[in-house]
């Protein structure tokens, strides 16, 4: 079963919606070689080294259709070898055959961000830099893509909108300036929301901290630039690096001082790790 909360509440209508975006009326495959139920079993097995999320998701594709048991042989957060099993399938072969698609899909995507978090984290390994996710999630998966972050060993930022202000560079224009958004904000949102600024200068980050901001994001600067931010900020609000960042240059900003490295690439950029589901076979 799933066991993440927000995973228990909001997980079973999404499958849901990935199932009936596959089978619109019937499995027209399944239905030709298996007219009637029939007992199988099959295994899972990971054709790539890296790190698992999304077993429970796996399993519950199958739970929700019915008739299969699987006994996962694996948990969440492990790191995982090449030929691993994974786990075990047992049931009938209609539902194995109809849910793998959609299983293996979440599986896939899931276990390829918790790899390439771990990767990520481990570039930042003993700077303090905190990697968390942004909201360049796949429609649709938000849930269980910033899941799969937080077992590759990362952070989730906002979950949505609603969650706390971040005003960015078009709020900005569109209040007329930094202060100016950053007063509205206040005045506006509950006193139990932290105030994020995006600045794309030192002068733009000072302005923001200057105006209240609890939050200051340091977006596309150079690397001499967030270091005096940094400096200049002071303390006085948490400083957020953002902005193409990739397991390409992470290291890089080890030595800058911030408190957070957001990093879009983590949803929108990571490879799936490649599992299978293979050795279907009838059983007496």
């Amino acid at each position: 079963m799933i066991d993440d909360i927000s995973m228990k509440i909001r997980a079973d209508e999404l499958i849901r919606m990935a199932l009936a975006e596959d089978v619109t009326s019937e499995d027209v495959s399944t239905s030709s070689v298996l007219p009637a139920p029939a007992e199988g079993e099959a295994d899972l097995l990971c054709k790539q080294s890296g790190v698992v999320a999304g077993l429970p998701v796996f399993a519950r594709v199958f739970e929700l259709l019915g008739g299969v048991r699987v006994t996962l042989l694996a948990k969440d957060g492990d790191r995982v070898e090449k030929g691993q099993k994974l786990a075990s399938l047992r049931g009938d072969m209609r539902a194995i055959l109809t849910g793998e698609r959609t299983a293996l899909n979440f599986l896939q995507r899931m276990s390829g961000i918790a790899t390439y978090t771990a990767k990520m984290a481990a570039l930042l390994a003993g700077s303090g830099l905190k990697l968390v996710d942004t909201r360049k999630t796949t429609p649709n998966m938000r849930l269980f893509e910033k899941y799969a972050v937080r077992m590759g060993g990362g952070f989730n930022h906002r979950y949505n909108l609603s969650d706390a202000v971040l005003l960015k560079d078009n709020h900005i224009g569109a209040a007329g300036g930094v202060r100016e958004a950053v007063a509205r904000a206040k005045a506006h949102a509950p006193f139990t929301a932290k105030i994020e600024v995006e600045a794309e200068s030192v002068a733009m980050a000072v302005e923001a901290v200057e105006a209240g901001a609890d939050i200051v994001m340091l977006d596309n600067m150079s690397h001499d630039d967030m270091k005096e931010a940094v400096r200049r900020i002071a303390g006085r609000a948490i400083v957020e690096i953002s902005g193409n960042v990739t397991a390409e240059n992470a290291a890089q900003l080890k030595d800058i001082g911030a408190d957070v490295v957001s990093c879009g690439a983590l949803t929108h950029s990571a490879p799936i790790l490649d599992v299978s589901l293979k050795n279907l076979h009838p059983v007496g």
